[in-house]
């Protein structure tokens, strides 16, 4: 019988967290839901069918440090490892002209975008490099915005960028110790996000145009492929959007 596989997905009671996380329990994985709704976290665990007892709820918010350390703590003391991060969480401000945000408003994205992200990689990390075996996978939720910005959208751009900063630094920080780091940079995947995209998205040119969504089942087939190779094995970045969506020459 093949070890179980442990696996930590943040914002998991909704979108990508939540097609990712019931994508890993039918593959077999034992996966602690990370998220700040417990009913939501509950709903994913019902629509993993077939993979009863393999899930654990842990209602937690990444921006609060004990939240986080008591989220590790428990997978720890309920499986005594940790094999995949996948650094899902993440908010978006309100599209307005960049003199208009409000510090709240950057900073509430800054918290769970960012800072969430740095919190719940520390615990990882910690956690791969005690275990035995040691080692493990981080896959962060980047985005087409981790490359290029949509119109007013300062807060979010900003944070994603951020994000590949730290993935090349967890990768880099953590090859030594048998920690491999990607970035999963997704466009246009159809959940609640993105929802609006198909009536119409502001473009760099003022006008709105409806662009095409990707089925999140496209998403939930590629973290499997990172999450499931070898720790000799990463792919650093990995671009999967919608075709025909204004990302080549946006701007």
């Amino acid at each position: 019988m093949a070890p179980a596989r442990i696996a930590l997905v943040t914002g998991a009671g909704s979108g990508i967290g939540q097609a990712v996380s019931i994508g890993l329990l039918q593959d077999g994985w034992d996966v602690a839901l990370v998220g700040r709704r417990a009913t939501a976290l509950e709903e994913t665990a019902a629509l993993a069918a077939g993979a009863p007892g393999r899930a654990v709820t842990i209602p937690a918010d990444v921006t609060q440090v004990d939240d986080v350390r008591r989220a590790f703590g428990l997978v720890r003391e309920t499986w005594g490892r940790l094999d995949l991060l996948f650094n899902n969480a993440g908010v978006s401000a309100p599209a307005v002209p960049l003199e208009d945000l409000t510090l709240e408003q950057w900073r509430t994205v800054v918290d769970i975008n960012l800072t969430g992200v740095f919190l719940c990689t520390q615990e990882a990390v910690r956690l791969m490099k005690a275990q035995s075996p040691r080692g493990g996978r981080i896959i962060n939720n980047g985005s087409i915005s981790a490359h290029v910005p949509r119109p007013n959208s300062a807060a979010y751009t900003a944070t994603k960028h951020a994000v590949t900063g730290l993935t090349r630094a967890t990768a880099l920080d953590g090859r030594a110790f048998d920690i491999a780091c990607g970035q999963i940079d997704i466009g246009n995947a159809a959940t609640a996000m993105a929802r609006g995209y198909a009536q119409g998205v502001m473009q760099p040119t003022g006008a709105l145009m409806v662009e095409p969504l990707l089925d999140v089942q496209h998403v939930v087939d590629a973290v499997r492929l990172m999450a499931g190779l070898p720790l000799q094995a990463n792919v650093p970045f990995l671009t999967v959007m919608a075709t025909g969506m204004p990302y080549m020459g946006r701007g």
